[in-house]
């Protein structure tokens, strides 16, 4: 992807997919809402894995 705005963009929303997700998860325990520092940092490698999945191709 040659795009550096399109991969800023996918990078951006694997994160936030992550952080929602984690935030809204299924509770049992009826716990608070909220994120948890795991969360936060599932979402930076999520969005790290989606950069460098979608890096241009050595030519």
């Amino acid at each position: 992807m040659k795009d550096r705005g399109m991969r800023t963009f996918i990078a951006v929303l694997a994160g936030l997919a992550v952080i929602y997700f984690g935030a809204t998860g299924h509770r049992n325990n009826g716990g608070e809402g909220g994120i948890s520092g795991g969360v936060v940092l599932l979402a930076l490698l999520a969005s790290a894995l989606a950069w460098n999945l979608t890096k241009p191709a050595a030519k």
